[in-house]
């Protein structure tokens, strides 16, 4: 069985030991290190995690965010982020569905803030789980859609996520779809056809969270 979430973590780290600590995210004002951070106060401060979500929250989170940077070297913070949150959350059944997609976004957060690399070609299960997750995300997307919006991933199906008129149809793999849901935009790799005022609403759209 194919652990995707395990495998996109241990490319992340791998990656953050390549560029260092002061490497450029797609996380606006975010470095490597800001990051690495995140991801462990995300997995390992429950007192702390819910600010990622919850605006009134979020000062706090920062704060914590902050101290957890600034108190381990960065080959201590990535190995922290490599060896994933504490047992039971490490399980498969618990850590495919909740890791998968964010440890994909954050992986080419980084890998496409570089050098403006290239989307990369998934393996088949990869690409049918992050799938799902952009049709879970089709549901929260719905807030943000300026106008009518349709999903294609050519050989995985499509979702409506706002229907409305004017529509625009968004095509791409479902890796691709899932960085635009997220809010990466600028470098998701997706077209957009349909009526042109319609598609620069789309474009100029704050997607993700």
């Amino acid at each position: 069985m194919c652990h995707f979430a395990q495998q996109e973590r241990r490319s992340l780290c791998d990656l953050f030991s390549r560029v260092g600590p002061d490497a450029p995210t797609l996380c606006e004002g975010w470095s490597a290190a800001d990051l690495a951070a995140h991801l462990v106060v995300r997995e390992r401060r429950p007192d702390a995690a819910p600010g990622i979500v919850v605006p009134a929250l979020a000062g706090y989170t920062e704060r914590v965010q902050r101290r957890v940077r600034d108190s381990m070297t960065w080959e201590a913070l990535v190995d922290t982020v490599r060896r994933g949150p504490p047992f039971p959350l490490r399980l498969h059944l618990i850590d495919e569905p909740m890791n998968t997609a964010e440890y994909f976004v954050h992986h080419e957060d980084v890998r496409r803030a570089g050098d403006g690399a290239e989307p990369r070609v998934l393996d088949p299960g990869l690409e049918r789980l992050l799938w799902s997750r952009v049709r879970l995300m089709a549901l929260v997307a719905r807030r943000a859609a300026p106008c009518g919006l349709r999903l294609v991933a050519p050989g995985s199906g499509s979702v409506t996520v706002r229907d409305a008129s004017p529509a625009v149809t968004m095509t791409g793999r479902p890796g691709e779809l899932l960085l635009f849901l997220f809010g990466r935009t600028s470098v998701a790799d997706v077209e957009l056809s349909g009526d042109d005022g319609a598609v620069e609403q789309v474009r100029r759209a704050k997607f993700g969270f």
